[in-house]
């Protein structure tokens, strides 16, 4: 049986494209979701891809300032009007997010994110049968996004990514509003 194609969901230039969450710290689920006019998609992502996805974007823009023959004035801090620190709208989730993508599109002066789902697998498949380069994602989010909106996105991701439990001063780990046993209380 021949795989069905992937459907992607693209956005060429959105009205709002952000990582937010929903649930209190330590049990947040983290939302990448972008609108444009009334299509809304939101597509879960992890903490850790959240993080990396805006450590990687800052790298490409920081790149790009320091390109001799790139002629965009890219900002050096996010425009202060196109930081998004709304919450999320509705969330219905498109899908969860197995891989993402990054990159640059020179050719509209954009920085482009592509979500890729899970690819599906049936119960009753022995998973060490699977060859994992033949799996094909169902669906696909492609956002394309100007430099100060990148720039933008980059700085409230890191609030939200940031925003969690506080960090024990001792061992460095997660503190729970339940209880909290350091790993470093041993040494004391």
């Amino acid at each position: 049986m021949k795989p069905m194609p992937t459907v992607v969901h693209g956005f060429d230039w959105p009205d709002r494209v952000v990582v937010g969450t929903i649930g209190r710290p330590g049990s947040r689920t983290f939302y990448l979701q972008t609108r444009e006019g009334s299509r809304l998609i939101s597509v879960r992502v992890e903490i850790e891809q959240s993080a990396a996805l805006a450590d990687k974007i800052e790298q490409i823009l920081n790149q790009l300032m320091t390109e001799d023959r790139n002629a965009l004035r890219i900002p050096v801090d996010a425009p202060p009007e196109l930081v998004d620190t709304d919450p999320l709208e509705p969330v219905e989730e498109q899908f969860r997010t197995g891989t993402l993508g990054l990159g640059w599109d020179p050719s509209t002066a954009q920085i482009v994110i592509q979500a890729y789902s899970f690819p599906e697998i049936d119960d009753d498949v022995d998973p060490d049968s699977i060859d994992v380069d033949e799996l094909e994602p169902e669906e696909a989010l492609q956002v394309r996004m100007p430099v100060g909106t990148a720039r933008a996105f980059v700085q409230a991701t890191r609030a939200v990514v940031g925003a969690g439990r506080p960090t024990c001063p001792l061992c460095g780990q997660p503190l729970d509003p339940d209880g909290h046993v350091c790993t470093t209380s041993d040494e004391l």
